[in-house]
């Protein structure tokens, strides 16, 4: 019995010591790892991006912008907040449906992109007195069917209803059925969306143009 005790005795000194070592080796480690953490150089973060303004710089996207197909791209008027975005689409053209003059701030940033502007002056009057000149949506498509214009972007006011009624008559060309015009014309105008301007889309004549080239997506809807 004193034997296996004295065993059992020394067992247990063996094994505590090695859990003191265990311990003392996990302290160092851990040690070890706070002083490697403390002494790490981290790098300085780079200096945002300054706009000439002054301001951070940021990519805003005008009201309501959207691609339409590959090249195409459509959304209200963009400001001076938009033009850093609108750089990166590298536009060659822009197409405008108010009637009002072209902004001076507007101008100058197509001049030094060297974008061209396509202006056709639809009034944006309210129902019931809407009236959408067709042979100036007609005019607009075959810029927009043009492919030497794009990268080419579609605006109006608000890119509800004058944008709306030209992407609606872009897609009867590329033979979607009026249900899915209907409805991405829809999603733009929300609450505002208006029946004279569907009824127009619905009834604009495609004859015309289906003989001109379309090189973009055509997918069916």
């Amino acid at each position: 019995m004193k034997i296996e005790n004295a065993n059992n005795n020394s067992s247990n000194r063996l094994t505590h010591k090695h859990e003191e070592q265990l311990i003392a080796a996990e302290e160092e480690e851990e040690e070890q790892m706070c002083r490697t953490i403390e002494v790490v150089d981290l790098p300085m973060p780079s200096p945002p991006l300054l706009a000439a303004d002054g301001d951070e710089f940021s990519l805003v996207p005008p009201l309501n912008f959207s691609m339409v197909d590959n090249g195409i791209f459509r959304s209200g008027f963009p400001d001076s907040a938009n033009f850093a975005f609108l750089q990166t689409l590298r536009l060659r053209s822009i197409i405008y449906l108010c009637p009002e003059p072209y902004p001076d701030a507007n101008t100058e940033f197509l001049k030094s992109d060297g974008i061209r502007l396509f202006q056709f002056g639809i009034e944006g009057h309210k129902e019931p007195f809407v009236n959408i000149p067709e042979d100036m949506i007609r005019e607009a498509l075959k810029v927009l069917l043009d492919v030497r214009n794009h990268p080419i972007l579609i605006h109006c006011k608000r890119g509800k209803h004058r944008t709306g009624c030209l992407v609606g008559c872009l897609r009867k060309l590329q033979r979607w059925c009026l249900s899915s015009v209907f409805d991405e014309y829809q999603r733009y105008a929300a609450a505002k969306a208006r029946i004279s301007d569907q009824r127009f889309m619905e009834l604009f004549d495609i004859s015309s143009l289906k003989h001109l080239p379309m090189s973009f997506s055509c997918l069916k809807r």
